[in-house]
């Protein structure tokens, strides 16, 4: 008897030893980065991963707190059953590990063409008691596991059928005791049983995972912070040459165009001078929120420097950025709270413009000087 009690608590031992170094490994893997994407990335991989918690497939939703909602950000895992085993008898016949697996060369290739991240990434769920089991997790701060009868009809039908759900594990992903997220995993293609100690590991490994993804968050707001302009929020100098570096060469690399737009406030000196620097101020806030309003999402709109601005227009050929050049110079001619007020636009295009970055600003700049030339308010390039 004692033998078998030994043989049995020398398992046990082992086991939550092999748990333990499992966890720190993942643990190490969250370390290397504080980009969000990529941790969002390397938590998915860890959960669905041969060497660490071993699910099919890992879906992640983070806390909205303005909008109260759940969004989805990621999603891993194969499409179908045919993909699955493709999948896996690659990582067993190669011997892919989880560093390998989280490679940043190729780790986003997969998730852009996968359709369980775009479905993902299309979900948003209400934080109330009404909106399923994802909801729920978030609410009660408590992990749910779908397994039986019972507990699917607790399943919200509009969010299991759109990620083709059957039996799954949601849990909370928690930082200073606040829920920021939802992790929810299945083994939707071998049908693999989801065990408690399956949901305990996971339970461990979403804590981990809560703190990593909370650091990634306060490490990008001290970076936005670092990088912003005081008083109109927007990018400062330094970081938008920066940033426009970073366009010209990812541009240069895949082949692609952008557009830069220089803005200048016009007779802004003078106004200073009739109106004092606190009006003058104002007049900068409320125009930077004007640019950021006309902008779209995917513009990168800077303070250049006093009442100059610069916007980087991606994936914008010429014609198109000199209708939103005409929206933005509009936008100001025609603003209530801006009155009198008008802005010079000088427009220049990446690659037809461009011979280095200093020449991209420079004939942004020229294009600028020739509006002032010409009357100011309105547009050259």
């Amino acid at each position: 008897m004692d033998t078998v009690k030994e043989k049995a608590y020398q398992e046990e031992l082992a086991k939550a030893r092999a748990e333990l170094e499992m966890l720190y490994d993942i643990g190490n893997a969250m370390r290397t980065t504080l980009n969000l994407e990529e941790i969002l990335y390397v938590i998915l991989t860890a959960a669905t991963s041969h060497t660490g918690l071993s699910f099919n497939r890992a879906m992640l939703f983070l806390v909205n707190e303005k909008d109260n909602r759940l969004e989805g950000k990621m999603g891993i895992g194969p499409d179908s059953a045919e993909d699955a085993s493709m999948i896996w008898t690659y990582i067993e016949k190669n011997k892919i590990g989880l560093e390998e697996l989280i490679g940043i060369e190729t780790q986003f290739d997969h998730l852009k063409k996968s359709r369980l991240n775009q479905t993902v990434k299309s979900i948003k769920i209400p934080i109330k008691e009404d909106s399923g089991i994802i909801a729920l997790t978030a609410l009660d701060g408590m992990p749910f596991t779908i397994n039986t009868p019972e507990a699917k009809q607790k399943m919200n039908n509009e969010f299991s059928k759109l990620l083709d759900l059957d039996e799954f594990v949601t849990v909370p992903l928690k930082a200073k005791d606040k829920v920021i997220g939802v992790l929810l995993a299945d083994n939707r293609f071998n049908k693999k049983p989801i065990t408690n100690d399956a949901v305990r590991i996971l339970t461990m490994f979403a804590n981990q995972a809560g703190l990593a993804i909370e650091n990634s968050r306060l490490y990008e707001q001290t970076v936005v912070l670092s990088n912003s302009d005081s008083l109109t929020s927007l990018w400062n100098h330094g970081y938008f040459q920066y940033l426009l570096s970073e366009e010209i060469k990812r541009c240069s690399l895949v082949k692609s165009y952008f557009t830069l737009l220089m803005i200048d406030i016009d007779n802004f000196k003078i106004f200073n001078d009739t109106h004092g620097h606190q009006a003058g101020d104002s007049i900068l806030k409320e125009i930077s929120r004007l640019f950021r309003d006309v902008s779209r999402k995917i513009d990168i709109v800077a303070r250049y420097g006093g009442e100059e601005f610069g916007i980087i227009l991606p994936m914008t050929k010429k014609e198109e950025a000199l209708i939103l050049s005409e929206r933005i110079r509009k936008a100001v001619e025609t603003a209530a709270n801006l009155k009198n007020i008008t802005v010079s636009i000088g427009v220049a295009s990446f690659p037809e413009d461009w011979s280095k970055e200093e020449n991209l600003i420079a004939k942004a700049d020229k294009a600028l000087y020739e509006a002032k030339k010409l009357g100011k308010n309105r547009i050259c390039t």
